[in-house]
């Protein structure tokens, strides 16, 4: 029975499972109607089962799985685990450990940026996934026969891809990198939203204080809202409408209705009306959140370059996704600030463990021009130079300069 619908069958299978080392999991889900994500499918596979549970089957208790869930004996593997690992926490509070996440994985062993899941069974097995039943209502009943197989393919292929890499990560002695990139994975503080952050979703660059202040106070309602109702942030007001009201700060109902981006329905409803008004109000006497240093980085921009070149090389050189060691904010900070400032940062990881060893000491090298960058049509290459020394009027600047 590749379903299981009932809470005796379910023990029964999950009890089967105790003295495996591992479970692969994944999990299908609705979200677009909701804001707390509906589970609807959970898939487990073990070393000699594989089986889907349907958590929407009325009267099914869902204990016994959570009892696995915490057995710190058997390893739970997932792809992409953010989501899945989301969902369980919420619904039983706790999280899933140990864990295991092939994508992770993936990264710090250089199978690429973000690979997906089916790219890396086709490489690592042979196998070629079927996707036709990729954008299935999951939470319909009954369930064909074909979706569920399709259901049931991502954790049966997952088995192969997870001996694969973990014993790769144990051939190439990764363990501490996977380790460290999987931390907040499994840290419950990354899975807990609180509305007064919500305005941290903008992308929003030099804004005015009032703007800013207006957008958090605003940012923070429409979250509040949507959580009661459980319903998606836009269909309260979209995101294109909470920029255009921090920017045009209405104070009426005519205000309001000046707006392009705002929703008719917000004007049937007094209480959406009201309470973007209020939010407004309250927003101008917020003080401006305070957003993360804006540099002038025109003076960095040849050096930035040199460094995101550089990035590339040491990654392939030590055959690590660049995702994993260095981000753009790292970079234009390893650009900016004076060596003595970036050592020991807590803010760049780049500065920091084996990205460091990998990545931070030649950009440091770099930077004192102790490194030159050359290649053919195929690679780059680093060069290490002696007697070099970069001119004083060239070294970046030892602290940070607000751009205006």
């Amino acid at each position: 029975m590749p379903i299981v619908s009932n809470s005796q069958d379910l023990k029964k299978r999950l009890d089967a499972l105790k003295k495996d080392p591992f479970i692969a999991i994944d999990t299908e889900f609705m979200r677009e109607r909701t804001y707390y994500p509906i589970l609807c499918l959970v898939q487990i596979a073990g070393e000699s089962d594989a089986f889907a549970i349907d958590p929407l089957a009325e009267g099914l208790d869902l204990e016994p799985l959570f009892a696995l869930l915490k057995n710190k004996k058997i390893v739970k593997v997932f792809h992409a685990a953010e989501q899945d690992i989301e969902i369980l926490y919420k619904l039983a509070g706790f999280m899933p450990a140990p864990l295991f996440d092939t994508q992770i994985a993936a990264q710090v062993l250089g199978y690429g940026e973000a690979v997906g899941y089916g790219n890396l069974v086709k490489i690592l097995t042979g196998e070629t996934i079927d996707k036709s039943s990729r954008f299935t209502d999951w939470s319909h009943r009954p369930l064909s026969p074909a979706q569920i197989e399709y259901a049931l393919a991502d954790v049966t292929h997952l088995r192969h891809v997870y001996v694969k890499l973990a014993q790769e990560i144990e051939d190439k002695k990764r363990g501490s990198w996977f380790a460290e990139e999987t931390k907040d994975l499994t840290n419950p503080e990354h899975y807990e939203f609180h509305p007064e952050n919500a305005w941290k979703r903008f992308k929003v660059r030099h804004a005015s204080p009032s703007f800013l202040g207006i957008l958090s106070a605003l940012a923070e309602w429409r979250e509040r809202l949507a959580q009661s109702r459980n319903v998606p942030r836009g269909r309260i007001i979209r995101d294109e409408g909470v920029l255009e009201i921090a920017a045009a700060r209405p104070a009426t109902k005519e205000d309001l209705q000046k707006l392009r981006h705002l929703h008719p329905s917000v004007f049937k409803e007094r209480v959406l009306m009201e309470g973007v008004l209020e939010a407004v109000v309250k927003g101008l006497k917020y003080p401006a959140p305070k957003q993360k240093n804006q540099f002038d980085f025109d003076k960095d921009s040849a050096l930035l370059e040199l460094l995101r070149v550089l990035l590339k090389a040491q990654c392939e050189e030590h055959n690590v996704a660049r995702v994993v060691v260095a981000n753009d904010e790292d970079l234009k900070r390893i650009a900016h600030f004076s060596e003595e400032d970036l050592k020991g940062n807590n803010d760049i990881r780049a500065m920091q463990g084996w990205r460091l060893k990998v990545f931070g000491e030649a950009a440091l090298k770099l930077k004192r021009g102790e490194l030159a960058l050359t290649g053919t049509s195929k690679k780059v290459q680093v060069i290490t130079l002696e007697g070099v020394k970069v001119p004083a009027e060239k070294k970046a600047t030892a602290k940070p300069r607000n751009r205006k």
